[in-house]
């Protein structure tokens, strides 16, 4: 009988390498990069179904509505919402994760998977995932490595004990982990036929892992023990304690657990894979016509070669003519141009730009919120105006502003208005003024998203302007939105 699998779905981190349409307000696993379905929804689609128990995700706090909106369009409920107070690499996530696990499910085959990965045989990847599921049970830490297709500098390598010609995923004990190669050393691991790509994708039971932990990495078990002996529940999440959290070292799972560790299996996978690090990678894998162009939203390639082109806006047309190597991202905000062999120095622009606060840096136009998300569409002294969507049955906090007013224009949808004392209705095409300092609320009540138009105006317009009286959503003060 095949024993089920418990996915674990890591969903920190900020994509800065592929900025400017991932940002730290809203990294790639939440970003369409590859097709209809976000990169963290296809990961949760792939680890679901027959076999697999209901996800355990570990996140931030500032992803974790979004986690649940996009798993609940797949119609996928989660296990568990880890909430981390802060990042710390992968060794206290999965920590974290094992001991949720092995209180609710004890000795469970827990499968690991960063969110934002392709793979695009699914059905592949979970032939490997059972193939590799016997010696988890037995007591191995699985790793799964990935056939490599090309001198690559930017993974780490698996070292086989065994050749495997045809990459067969038949575990194998690992003879060693190599750190990222420069490209002369990268070349001749590949052409050895004897090393794959690290995926960082992991098998195990929790309590092989957390006995490992325990031998070769008993601070961070310690403390991440600490901070899920103290966790507390919040609207269905499981928020970390903050203080012993912020004791655990940044250290990643491969450093504290599996390079020090006797027990390790590999599982090779010979199916397509790769983790989006950069925008040459998302050219790589995307479809691309004869001249080895991709083109992505309202672009258009003039005798280009092997360029990508992609645009988010129908209302910004992104042309390219002669180019050769190149990508080239436009946005509402923030254009990237950038060649091929760059791509990699897309992290460093970043930084460079949030030296200088460049507010692009890290946040899009648009900000998700639990209720749904606003944008700008025009910032002037003493006035903003923003488009808001709220989701079916979603409603703001009850708030009032010390230094702004509002007003309200619905334009799809039935807006419920609170202000002050009075409760309205207000439909498409009507509108509604907040005083400076009323106590307001605005909630859908309908079956379709509401969006509105709001006009503000006054001496202060940051969103941390805010009193809150009544929230849904359990934030405080000067919380956003």
């Amino acid at each position: 009988m095949t024993k089920l699998i418990f996915p674990v779905l890591l969903c920190g981190g900020s994509g800065t390498r592929l900025w400017p349409l991932s940002r730290k307000s809203y990294p790639k696993q939440f970003v369409k990069l590859t097709g209809d379905e976000s990169l963290y929804q296809a990961s949760a689609r792939r680890l679901s179904g027959a076999g697999f128990a209901a996800p355990t995700i570990v996140t931030a706090a500032d992803f974790r509505f979004i986690v649940i909106e996009q798993l609940a369009a797949l119609e996928i409920t989660p296990a568990d919402i880890l909430i981390e107070p802060s990042a710390k690499n992968t060794a206290a996530a999965i920590c974290a994760a094992a001991l949720a696990l092995e209180a609710r499910a004890p000795g469970a085959l827990m499968l690991v998977a960063p969110s934002d990965h392709v793979i695009p045989a699914a059905a592949r990847f979970r032939d490997a995932v059972q193939a590799a599921a016997p010696a988890a049970s037995a007591g191995q830490l699985v790793t799964f490595g990935i056939r490599p297709d090309r001198p690559e500098t930017g993974y780490g390598w698996l070292e086989l004990s065994t050749p495997t010609p045809d990459f067969a995923p038949l575990p194998q004990p690992l003879r060693s982990f190599v750190e990222k190669p420069n490209l002369a050393k990268a070349e001749t691991l590949l052409a050895g036929g004897m090393h794959l790509w690290n995926a960082g994708i992991f098998l195990f039971s929790t309590a092989t892992i957390l006995d490992a932990f325990s031998v070769h990495a008993p601070e961070v078990l310690a403390g991440t023990h600490a901070a899920f002996d103290a966790a507390e529940k919040d609207l269905g999440f499981t928020r970390l304690a903050p203080s012993p959290w912020s004791e655990l070292p940044d250290i990643s799972i491969d450093y504290a657990v599996m390079e020090r560790a006797p027990n390790l299996t590999v599982v090779p996978y010979a199916g397509t894979w790769s983790d989006l690090g950069d925008w040459q990678a998302v050219w790589r894998e995307a479809e691309s016509d004869t001249t080895g162009t991709v083109i992505t939203g309202p672009a258009t390639a003039l005798d280009c070669q092997d360029t990508l082109l992609q645009a988010t806006s129908e209302a910004q047309q992104l042309v390219g003519i002669g180019l050769q190597d190149i990508i080239a991202v436009a946005m509402p905000d923030a254009v990237l141009i950038a060649h091929k062999d760059r791509a990699q120095d897309v992290k460093q622009a970043v930084a460079e730009l949030k030296a200088k606060a460049v507010p692009q840096a890290e946040t899009l136009p648009r900000d998700y919120r639990p209720w749904g998300w606003y944008e700008s569409l025009v910032v002037g002294p003493r006035f903003q105006v923003k488009r808001i969507v709220v989701h079916p049955g979603a409603a703001l906090s009850l708030q009032s502003h010390h230094h702004r007013a509002e007003h309200w224009i619905v334009v799809e949808g039935t807006a419920k208005v609170t202000v002050d004392s009075e409760v309205k209705l207000v439909s498409e095409n009507q509108s509604v003024y907040i005083p400076l300092g009323a106590v307001h609320r605005m909630e859908n009540p309908g079956k379709v998203p509401l969006t509105l138009i709001e006009v503000q105006t006054g001496s202060y317009l940051g969103e941390d302007d805010i009193i809150r009286y009544e929230d849904v959503y359990a934030r405080g003060q000067g919380a956003k939105g």
